[in-house]
């Protein structure tokens, strides 16, 4: 295999050289515990600082509303479950869309078994939550919103400020997983009436094992990993200073490049879209077209398996996904895809590429120049293809 093609960046990111060498001296020069007195230890508590520091500046938050944890699916448990529990007198009613990432859908349903009420709400075609039906499933006993403020698969970007104006309205927490949307856009808490978000270092070239929750000043949640008194009490155990000084440094490369890096894949992701969908027949764009992550396109091919279509890639060096990395073993069909009304035989064959910053436009034309192929080799092969063709002629 002459290179690799790396197009999963939704999965994961390639951890920065910058941000491995901010980790290297707390293996093994500064490795002391941060809650110790001497001064080893006191280097390793200024990094946490410093790390909280750079992130609540970048979401326009407060120092002390950054709460480290080890990464976006402990972020989104802790802010669901610890609101439950801490708003339960007040309702057991949460409200969340039917395209989140499933360590908010599998939350919920672990709720809804302790006696909460859970109300998926629907998307469009293009995969944006539908604000009326938000709106008509709010009720007295209505304690948590939680909406993604970009979709994992399909790129989507959804109505975040106008979500957190609902919530407000109603006096209604408002909790968004920014996993994806994180150090690719610029996000304001305060501009969204956002109470608390998740996001995760590896999704931006951090570390993987590492994330934060924000939680608003004022909001009644609980603790949810119990021990000592890190982190101001809401969350125990010894911090993770390498991972933490990994995500900030990542942090604040993102923010640093992110002008630059953003045009970049927004000109790349637009010229893979133009070239996959007039190239390449019976292909479906998922997601909006213009309102969507800058590095995200979902494609649906008919007459393919995308497992398949996976398979052939990877023995051409192409590293690519068919959704979310979380539910990659499964055989089911994506329940974003699903979501936004795909049928199943459809929504089987679709691709998600995901570009970075180090993507080139030669990536990108040897890249479809594959899919094109193998796209025609598999579609021979299938009975159903042969039988559309007869249909039409």
């Amino acid at each position: 295999m002459d290179r690799i093609i790396y197009l999963d960046n939704a999965a994961t990111t390639k951890t920065a050289p910058e941000v491995v060498e901010a980790m290297l001296p707390f293996f093994s020069e500064k490795y002391g515990n941060p809650s110790s007195v001497y001064g080893i230890a006191g280097d390793s508590k200024k990094a946490v600082t410093d790390a909280r520091e750079t992130i609540a500046k970048s979401l326009g938050a407060q120092t002390n509303e950054i709460y480290f944890t080890a990464g976006g699916s402990e972020a989104d448990n802790w802010a669901l479950i610890a609101a439950a529990e801490a708003y339960g007198e007040k309702g057991k009613h949460i409200i969340t869309s039917a395209i989140e990432h499933h360590a908010v859908l599998n939350t919920c349903e672990y709720l809804e078994k302790r006696g909460y009420e859970v109300t998926y709400v629907g998307v469009d075609e293009h995969g944006a939550l539908k604000l009326n039906e938000l709106r008509r499933a709010i009720r007295p006993d209505t304690i948590l919103i939680s909406v993604m403020f970009a979709n994992n698969e399909i790129g989507t970007l959804q109505p975040v400020k106008q979500i957190g104006e609902i919530a407000k309205e109603h006096g209604i927490l408002f909790h968004t997983d920014a996993v994806q949307a994180y150090g690719q856009l610029p996000i304001s808490v305060d501009e969204y009436h956002i109470d608390m978000l998740s996001a995760s270092g590896h999704k931006l070239n951090g570390p993987k094992g590492i994330g934060f929750l924000y939680i608003r000043k004022g909001v009644k949640i609980r603790s949810f990993v119990h021990g000592g008194q890190q982190e101001r009490g809401r969350r125990a155990g010894t911090e993770n200073v390498a991972g933490i000084v990994g995500l900030g440094k990542a942090v604040e490369r993102a923010y640093r490049i992110m002008k630059e890096k953003t045009e970049k894949e927004i000109q790349l992701r637009d010229y893979l879209i133009r070239r996959i969908m007039q190239e390449i027949s019976y292909t479906r764009l998922n997601g909006d077209a213009r309102n969507r992550l800058p590095n995200n396109a979902n494609f649906s091919f008919q007459f393919i398996e995308g497992e398949s279509l996976l398979i052939m890639l990877d023995m051409k060096g192409i590293c690519a996904s068919s959704g979310s990395a979380c539910t990659s073993g499964s055989l089911d069909p994506s329940h974003v895809l699903l979501a936004i009304g795909l049928p199943h035989e459809i929504a089987h064959g679709s691709l998600r590429l995901t570009l970075s910053d180090e993507t080139t436009k030669e990536d990108i034309d040897f890249t479809v120049d594959v899919i094109k192929e193998t796209v025609a080799k598999l579609r021979n092969m299938s009975p159903l293809y042969e039988d559309f063709i007869k249909s039409t002629r």
